[in-house]
């Protein structure tokens, strides 16, 4: 083998295991992203304006992510599952179930056509919950109960003897699409999911602030705070003490690239997201949990 293929066999293995990486990569990083934007939009903060980095974002992603990959794998067995007892059926008979076949086609083309009924009908429906779930899967189960009955028909219909002309590219371009659209439903759904994970994460923390760090933060000026919940005291002067007011009752929400955000930790709808720079403006001190450990 000369220098010039070992080279070549070298670079298309590597872009073979390149490929997938960057392709997970790319599904954690968007999973993470949509996750982290409902999470911090719901105290008011744009997610863009903390400045995470791209491994923050994976770093975010598998708890967005547990529920639609249990559910795809469990789907997906299931269908396994199905599929090899409809096989065996098929080949223990020589009745062919045109019927059953035909009826989950109908019901394929039913489902899709609601499906494409709720997305015309978006601007009068946008604000019911769960149209952003109920939509793809809706699309989800009627392409893919198309897809599976014109697989059923062909391994029950008689083996054909011309395969040229329109007929078969026409068919291989219609599963084509029908695949397209279960992987651009499947990424919808899993979006809508990965962003009520976020929201949810979000309202726990507000409800049960004690998961956030607890922060003391000093200021050199008077912040002028007006929730109700954070409390101000004036520091004692002394030699060579640029501080003045001392702020508590703060829990930090998130750390961005030169900036932390902070929450009271008490919710409020009235409440707003404190940010503050990591310079020598303020002082911060991190309070323990109140958990002994020799109780």
């Amino acid at each position: 083998m000369s220098d010039t293929e070992q080279v070549r066999g070298t670079l298309t293995r590597w872009a073979e295991a390149i490929g997938p990486v960057t392709l997970i990569g790319a599904v954690l990083f968007y999973f993470g992203y949509v996750s982290s934007r409902a999470q911090y939009e719901y105290f008011g903060v744009d997610v863009d304006v903390i400045g995470l980095g791209t491994q923050d974002y994976i770093m975010r992603s598998p708890q967005p992510l547990l529920v639609p990959l249990l559910t795809i794998t469990l789907a997906g067995v299931c269908g396994l599952l199905i599929h090899l007892a409809v096989h065996r059926r098929l080949t223990a008979t020589e009745r062919r179930p045109t019927r059953a076949i035909r009826a989950a086609g109908a019901t394929g083309v039913a489902l899709l056509g609601v499906a494409v009924v709720l997305l015309f009908a978006y601007g009068l429906i946008r604000d019911w919950v769960l149209y952003a779930l109920v939509t793809p899967l809706l699309v989800i189960a009627g392409a893919g109960l198309i897809a599976y009955a014109w697989r059923l028909t062909e391994l029950t219909a008689e083996p054909a003897t011309d395969d040229t002309g329109p007929g078969p590219t026409l068919r291989r371009s219609a599963r084509l699409l029908l695949y397209l659209l279960l992987i651009a439903a499947t990424l919808w759904t899993t979006a809508t999911v990965a962003q009520w994970s976020g929201r949810g994460l979000a309202r726990d923390f507000a409800a049960r602030p004690e998961h956030l760090p607890r922060v003391i933060l000093d200021t050199k000026e008077r912040l002028y705070l007006r929730d109700g919940t954070v409390e101000e005291s004036r520091l004692p002067p002394a030699e060579d003490q640029e501080f003045r007011y001392r702020y508590r009752r703060l829990r930090l929400l998130v750390i961005g690239q030169d900036r932390m955000f902070l929450v009271p930790e008490v919710w409020s709808a009235s409440n707003s997201t404190l940010v503050v720079p990591i310079d020598d403006t303020v002082r911060v001190q991190f309070q323990y949990q109140n958990d002994n450990p020799g109780a």
